[in-house]
């Protein structure tokens, strides 16, 4: 790479292959939330158990999470273009089986399947669009982009799905993902070159088994830990879990190309923004999924109208996504990080005056608050990641910050939507164990289900609760711990430079 190329703006396939890219980044960001508001839906269609049904929404996030690291690097050394066909194709043919499933135990195999394609799409696209924007102002820009197509999915998921469910039964939240796999099976391999890293070495296999399998059982043992209280057998996955990773991560200090490079984590504004990564995504999917019942099931709205009303939150969300790295030029890392947890813990706190009868105002200014500061944590965590690494690491780095993404969006449902779970179980009419079984109980008492909507909304309003103490605390942490740039570099961008140099030296 010459001095010229990494300073000259990028050309038109540089955006037409941007384009390309935001589709499988679309449906693979917009298939971890497209179940919010179809569930009550499948749950009248094929009759899933409360567990289940918490594996339908889940499984997805756990095989992303679990299996980003591996495919980042697998990427890296196979080549990017040559995954991301794969990924896509593997997509598409869980997308099918998942419309048709007719069974609960078929649907999560499919959303699985589809959960493994996903990790080979996100870090092999991440890599590829830094190719093609070499220029580090110019990347921040793209990926800018590209993390607002990764948010738009979160946010725009349960719209898509309540329009669809709106007209059709609930498999098409699945086929819509076909018409976009087949248009980038179509023009991938026309804009987009193979990508290889340069020296990568071969892939250590036992790291690869390691990291998946450490961070499935982790989570298994946390979800049902949070979900059933103390009992032996998730105990021992969740601590053997922790084994594997502790393994892990020793034996990456011990690899001449490891999977993940943990001196990455010395610096303290990559550690919090990757933390920043999953943090809001626990938050954000556990405040979304709750929502969306709380609408439906409480105050009784229709799927289309609940999904209209997360309508403005996405756009705010969204859009500032794309403004965040022109934001960032002007304030800095640091002080980006601090208004991202902040406006996300009181966003999550004008949840709290909602009740049984009403709350819908407090709901859509909840949204879009709190849309600010995810929308700042999708940008920042991803331009730090790729830019904190030389580029023939992309795959690998953006995979850490994919991957605390993925298992955050995971662990919000499994333990926020599981302590919810708890709390209307203690104080519900002790009828069924979740809100929509109670509501489709014959015979039901008006007292009853009063008391099950109270419950309900006293679970919701505990998981925001945990979720804003979280998130202040963390910014706290920002506040104290990140220091601020020099007087002369208010952007606190001054790691640029050396990274430009780092980049026009590669020739």
């Amino acid at each position: 790479m010459t001095r010229q190329h990494a300073h000259t703006s990028p050309g038109l396939r540089a955006w037409l292959g941007l384009v390309v890219i935001l589709g499988p980044v679309l449906l693979v960001s917009m298939d971890g939330s497209i179940l919010f508001l179809a569930m009550p839906s499948i749950t009248e269609a094929i009759s899933p158990t409360a567990e289940q049904a918490l594996w339908m929404l889940d499984i997805y996030g756990f095989a992303v999470g679990s299996l980003l690291v591996a495919f980042g690097s697998i990427g890296d050394r196979y080549g990017r273009l040559k995954l991301l066909m794969i990924g896509a194709a593997v997509f598409g043919v869980g997308s099918t089986g998942a419309a048709f499933a007719p069974t609960p135990e078929l649907l999560i195999a499919c959303r699985a399947l589809m959960g493994v394609a996903g990790a080979t799409l996100l870090p092999s696209a991440l890599a590829v669009l830094s190719e093609l924007f070499p220029d580090p102002k110019q990347r921040a820009r793209a990926i800018g982009v590209f993390a607002a197509a990764f948010a738009a999915g979160f946010a725009i998921g349960p719209v898509v799905g309540g329009a669809l469910l709106g007209q059709f039964w609930w498999g098409s939240v699945f086929l819509v993902n076909l018409p976009v796999i087949a248009v980038f099976l179509v023009l991938a391999p026309v804009l987009l070159r193979e990508v290889r890293a340069a020296r990568t070495g071969r892939v250590d296999l036992l790291s690869v088994v390691a990291s998946a399998g450490g961070l499935l059982l982790t989570i298994y043992g946390v979800k049902h830990l949070a979900a059933d209280g103390f009992m032996v057998l998730p105990a021992v996955t969740g601590l053997l879990g922790l084994a594997i990773l502790t393994f892990f991560a020793l034996r990456q200090r011990h690899l001449e190309h490891p999977l993940i490079d943990f001196s990455l984590f010395r610096d303290r504004t990559f550690t919090i923004a990757i933390i920043t990564g999953l943090l809001p995504l626990a938050a954000w999917s556990a405040a979304a999924y709750l929502s969306g019942i709380y609408l439906q099931s409480v105050l009784d709205l229709s799927v289309l109208h609940a999904a209209l009303l997360a309508l403005p939150g996405a756009a705010v969300l969204t859009l500032t996504c794309i403004f965040t790295p022109a934001f960032v030029d002007r304030i800095g890392k640091r002080s980006a990080l601090i208004i991202c947890h902040f406006t996300i813990a009181g966003g999550l706190l004008l949840l709290l005056p909602t009740t049984i009868t009403g709350g819908i105002g407090w709901y859509v200014a909840s949204t879009m608050i709190a849309g600010v500061g995810y929308g700042i944590s999708f940008s920042v965590v991803a331009d730090t990641a790729v830019g904190a690494v030389p580029a023939e690491r992309a795959g690998s780095a953006g995979a850490i910050a994919e991957t605390s993404n993925e298992i955050g969006n995971a662990l919000g449902i499994a333990i926020l939507g599981s302590l919810a779970a708890l709390i209307f179980r203690l104080q519900g009419p002790d009828l069924a164990p979740t809100l929509d079984e109670t509501r489709h109980l014959p015979l039901l008492l008006p007292a009853a289900l009063e008391d099950a909507k109270g419950a309900f909304v006293t679970g919701l309003h505990a998981a925001v609760v945990v979720a804003a103490l979280l998130h202040a605390v963390l910014g706290a942490a920002a506040l104290r711990w990140l220091s601020k740039p020099p007087a002369d570099d208010p952007g606190g961008n001054s790691s640029d430079e050396p990274e430009q140099q780092q980049l026009a030296g590669m020739a």
